[in-house]
């Protein structure tokens, strides 16, 4: 069973640093630490400085439509509390909104450089799901991105003040955080050991295929989590979202596979 402890992680200043924030923090690092290290190692031909100044323009860009994204899907909710906009230590980042920035921000950075897109795209995919999957726990101690009732032996328990109305009677959910955190952990493993075994130096393939991957992931576990922020008919928009990543991951895969026989080099 699994119970939050506590949210707050200490008091500096007078502030409270929230666990939230602390926890997002080490998955950013973390996110650093194996993008870099597979790129040293297995991606010879880009360039880790590249990256590391590549990095802020990444992770403030990423952070950024993160929160837009997730602020528009709420937006009734945030025109009524303006000031919550910019309260990330409430949690309420979207991971599809992150990747889109990391998309945008990416496009024009490497454009701008002259170099390949996909080619630094492909090591930073690694970093993003090690990322994730310390980045979900985040949700733990913001007592939110759980699933509907359970009993099962790693059930989670809710505090009444975090609980939908309408399952206020319940006190044990499905964790829904750990398993998304497993099942990035299972697309890094997948993306290292199977698809860049295979990937015979055609760059984007373990970016697409990462696509593909997380997007089904999400789609199942969105099945059974409580907190949907938008829904279109009977359908949330984060399924939408994925079906649409996913397409797009297919897509993308087929096209590198054709074209795409060897990395560019610059």
């Amino acid at each position: 069973m699994f119970t939050s402890p506590f949210t707050t992680a200490f008091i500096l200043g007078g502030y409270e640093v929230k666990m939230y924030g602390v926890v997002m923090f080490f998955a950013i690092l973390f996110a650093i630490f194996v993008t870099n290290s597979v790129a040293k190692k297995y991606y010879k031909n880009t360039d880790v400085n590249v990256l590391m100044d590549f990095y802020p323009v990444l992770i403030l860009s990423g952070i950024v439509c993160a929160r837009l994204y997730y602020v528009i899907l709420n937006i009734d909710y945030y025109i009524l509390k303006p000031d919550e906009i910019i309260a990330l230590w409430h949690g309420g980042i979207s991971i599809h909104g992150a990747i889109l920035g990391g998309i945008i921000a990416g496009v024009i950075y490497f454009n701008k450089k002259k170099l390949s897109i996909l080619k630094y795209a492909d090591v930073i995919t690694y970093g993003l799901a090690a990322g994730q999957a310390i980045g979900r726990w985040g949700n733990f101690f913001n007592s939110e991105a759980f699933g509907t009732p359970c009993d099962l032996p790693w059930k989670l328990y809710i505090a009444p003040a975090y609980r939908p109305v309408e399952y206020y009677s319940y006190s044990y959910f499905h964790p829904t955080f750990l398993y998304e955190s497993l099942w990035c952990i299972l697309v890094f493993l997948i993306l290292f050991f199977g698809v860049r075994k295979i990937q015979n130096g055609r760059c984007g393939l373990i970016f697409y295929s990462y696509f593909m991957l997380y997007s089904i992931g999400r789609f199942l576990i969105e099945e059974i989590r409580t907190d949907s922020v938008l829904n279109i008919g009977s359908i949330p928009i984060a399924q939408i979202a994925s079906v649409l990543l996913f397409i797009t991951g297919a897509i993308g895969c087929i096209w590198v596979i054709n074209r795409y026989k060897n990395c560019p080099q610059d």
